[in-house]
């Protein structure tokens, strides 16, 4: 359905992206994630037509879009949803949605579908951000494009709006069968609503799959990072699993850039917050420097007597003073991931 060869985009000089390569199947929804100037937004503004590819192709069904073939944004049959919203403020809800549409029906069908259904002869300046939201979506859906995409749709709502507001969009997208790429920064927004995501950094993708798989097996230390807390242990590599201070571990080798791990080959591994627990013993080997209250959960800071410093979540009903002496043992159910100890760079570390 969309098919991105070798894209490059550059503004006065500076490149934004850099030589990548994307894919997007029908009624698939895939997520785009990366810290602020990564070029993701770029990429959505390539495809949308609001700015020309400095190198590189992108394929929309037949269309073919490069550097010298321009191909404006209205002939394209691709959807836009913006965290601003972008409504009419002169026209009411039902007309928002059916803005040039010979036939209401499926502005009808999409007001009853996203909830809209009284606040139909609405303006939009008496809706909340979340009603707002719904009829943006509501308007690219019933124009039928091709391809839908998102930027930063839930950028500009508050926590439990979005909690709820991102499952009725990936739910509207499916029930219309519509592939859809969704930019945002949320790095829980990407992982649970997204059929693939895809990392970047500097202008490039750093990692596209599953989002648990991507989660898991982080490619590299920065999308281990940029996904979640993660630390890493130094430990030795046996067979499929690692020696560590924490006891021998469970691994997945990953591959860095100096090629694959060999046995007995020095490593660290990946742990997240999630992947240990912790229980009170004087003779344990590590020590709780902080905790977090989270509500359901509590986040602690725990330090080894090596110096390693690990953050550890767990019940709500679990309490460590500060001092309190622990040990810590890994509990997680799968294998972890390990990258070279001689893998680490300034920027990853």
């Amino acid at each position: 359905m969309l098919d991105i060869r070798n894209l490059s985009i550059r503004y006065q000089g500076a490149t934004a992206v850099d030589n990548l390569d994307l894919t997007l199947g029908e009624q698939e929804i895939l997520t785009v994630v990366g810290p602020t100037g990564c070029g993701k937004t770029s990429v959505l503004r390539a495809v949308a037509g609001l700015i020309q590819p400095s190198a590189g192709e992108i394929r929309i069904g037949d269309l073919v879009i490069d550097a010298k073939r321009v191909v404006p944004p209205e002939k394209r049959s691709v959807g836009l949803v913006f965290q601003d919203f972008a409504l009419f403020p002169h026209l009411s809800v039902e007309d928002n949605i059916g803005f040039r549409l010979r036939d209401r029906a499926p502005a009808n069908r999409w007001i009853d579908q996203l909830g809209l259904e009284t606040h139909r002869r609405a303006m939009p300046d008496t809706l909340s951000g979340g009603q707002k939201q719904r009829v943006a979506l509501a308007r690219a859906l019933a124009h039928a494009p091709a391809l839908l995409l998102l930027d930063e749709p839930l950028a500009s709502l508050d926590a439990t709006l979005k909690a709820q507001l991102r499952w009725d969009i990936r739910q509207a997208l499916k029930s219309a069968a519509m592939p859809a790429i969704w930019v945002t920064h949320d790095q829980t927004e990407a992982l649970s609503v997204g059929d693939r995501m895809a990392v970047m950094r500097d202008g490039r993708l750093e990692q596209v799959g599953q989002p648990d798989a991507c989660f898991r097996r982080p490619a590299s230390r920065f999308v281990a990072r940029f996904l979640g807390d993660a630390a890493f242990v130094p430990g030795r590599l046996d067979g499929h699993s690692a020696r560590t201070e924490l006891g021998d571990v469970p691994v997945d080798q990953t591959v860095d850039a100096i090629g694959p791990i060999a046995h007995d080959d020095a490593v660290d591994v990946m742990m997240r917050p999630d992947d240990l627990s912790l229980s009170v013993s004087d003779n344990g080997s590590a020590t709780v420097d902080w905790c977090r209250y989270e509500g359901e959960t509590r986040l602690y800071g725990v330090r080894l007597d090596s110096g390693a410093e690990l953050r550890v979540r767990t019940n709500h009903e679990d309490d460590f003073a500060e001092g309190t002496r622990v040990d810590m043992r890994v509990c997680a159910g799968h294998a972890l991931t390990a990258y070279p100890a001689q893998a680490v760079s300034p920027t990853d570390a």
